[in-house]
C-alpha cells in the first residue's frame, strides 16, 4: 500500500491528514484491516514498567492516534486491568472509527495460582470486564495470551477458543489472535486450529539479542495471518535504563545488555533507538508493536522509523553487533520453569 494513501481509520476533523499520509500502512493478513507499521503496546500503561504519569500517557495515546498510529494492544494482565482502564480514559474522546484495539484473555494476575485461566467461563467474564474498562462495545482483536503456560493446548483449543468464536458471533470482537514467547508452540497451535486464528503476536523474537522470528515468518504468512512483531526492546533489556526487576532473562543476558547500554551512554546514544531501528528492518510483520507511555518515547521511536540513524548512531550500532550481540540469546523456558515449580509447591 502506498504510504500516501489514507487508511479506512482516517477520520476527517480528527486526524492530522499530512501525518497520516506520511505513516505507512499494511494489510493485516486475512483480517483485511489496514494497520499502521508502528503500533502501541499497552504493557507500559501500567505499573509493570515503573511509575506512570497517567496524564502524559493519555496525551501520548491521543497524539499517536492523531498522527496515524491506528493499532493498540493491551491485556488484563497489564496491571490487573490498569492498562485497559487508562486506555479507556484515553479513547473516550477519540472517534471509534479512528483506531483498532486488541486485548487478551488467559493471563491475569501476578500470583502464580491466579495467573492463568483458559476456561470458557473465565474467557467470557474477562471479555465483559475488558469492554467495561475500555468503555467499548467491541474490540477488533481478542488474543489468547501466552498459550505456552496452559497445562496442555487442549484446554485452549476446546474451551477458550470456542468461547472466543461465540463472542465474535455476538459482535464483542471481530478477529481472534494468539500470543506467546516460544515460537514452536505458536506454530503447533496454529497448525492444530487450522484457519481459526487470524492474528499472531510474537514478542522479543526480532531484536538485537534474538532473530528467531525470521525462520517462522514464511509459515505465518502461508497461513495468511496478521503478524504482530512486538517488543523490539526485549521487555526493556535493550535500553539505556535497563529492564525492570521482574525481567525473566538470566544474569548473563542482563549483564550483556548492560555492557551495550554502557557503550551507548559513553557515546551519548540511546540504545533503545538503536534497538527500535534494528527491530523495524524485518520484512513480513504487518506492524511493529512498542510501548510508548510518553511523548518523548513516541518521538524517539518515530524518529527511528522515519529518519533512521545518524552516522554516529550507525557506527555505535555496528560496534554493538560486532562486539556485543554476536550470537542469538533468549530466555525461553525460564518463566515456564519458575511457574510450574511454584504451582507444584502449591499442591
Amino acid at each position: 500500500m502506498c504510504s500516501r494513501e489514507l487508511p479506512a481509520t482516517f477520520t476527517k476533523d480528527f486526524h492530522d491528514e499530512e501525518a497520516c499520509a506520511k505513516m505507512k500502512y499494511g494489510i493485516f493478513g486475512r483480517t483485511g484491516l489496514q494497520i499502521s507499521k508502528i503500533s502501541i503496546g499497552g504493557g507500559t500503561l501500567s505499573p509493570l514498567y515503573g511509575d506512570l504519569d497517567v496524564t502524559e500517557a493519555i496525551a501520548t495515546i491521543n497524539k499517536a492516534i492523531k498522527i496515524g498510529i491506528n493499532y493498540i494492544d493491551t491485556a488484563p494482565f497489564y496491571g490487573q486491568g490498569r492498562s485497559e482502564e487508562i486506555l479507556g480514559q484515553a479513547l473516550k474522546d477519540i472517534p471509534r472509527s479512528a483506531y483498532y484495539v486488541a486485548t487478551k484473555v488467559g493471563r491475569y494476575e501476578n500470583t502464580f495460582e491466579r495467573m492463568f485461566d483458559f476456561s470458557a467461563s473465565k474467557t467470557r467474564a474477562s471479555i465483559e470486564k475488558s469492554l467495561q474498562l475500555l468503555k467499548l462495545d467491541y474490540v477488533d482483536v481478542i488474543q489468547i495470551h501466552d498459550i505456552e503456560f496452559a497445562k496442555d493446548l487442549d484446554i485452549v483449543i476446546n474451551e477458550c477458543l470456542p468461547e472466543l468464536e461465540k463472542l465474535v458471533k455476538e459482535g464483542k470482537a471481530k478477529f481472534i489472535g494468539v500470543t506467546g514467547y516460544p515460537l514452536n508452540v505458536l506454530k503447533e497451535f496454529i497448525k492444530r486450529t487450522a484457519g481459526r486464528i487470524d492474528v499472531v503476536l510474537s514478542y522479543s523474537r526480532n531484536t538485537l539479542l534474538d532473530d528467531s522470528l525470521t525462520s517462522y515468518i514464511d509459515f505465518f504468512r502461508s497461513q495468511n495471518l496478521g503478524i504482530v512483531c512486538a517488543s523490539g526492546h526485549a521487555l526493556g533489556l535493550l535500553t539505556n535504563t535497563g529492564p525492570q526487576s521482574w525481567h525473566p532473562a538470566n544474569d548473563d543476558v542482563k549483564q550483556l545488555c548492560r555492557k551495550a547500554a554502557n557503550i551507548c551512554k559513553e557515546a551519548n546514544v540511546e540504545l533503545g533507538k538503536l534497538a527500535m531501528y534494528h527491530f523495524l528492518r524485518l520484512d513480513g510483520p504487518a506492524t511493529f508493536l512498542v510501548g510508548m507511555q510518553t511523548c518523548q518515547l513516541l518521538a524517539t521511536n518515530l524518529d527511528a522509523f522515519y529518519n533512521g540513524l545518524s552516522k554516529k548512531e550507525q557506527e555505535v550500532l555496528q560496534l554493538l553487533k560486532d562486539t556485543v550481540f554476536t550470537k542469538s540469546l533468549n530466555w525461553e523456558g525460564i518463566e515456564l520453569e519458575r511457574y510450574w515449580a511454584a504451582m507444584d509447591e502449591k499442591k
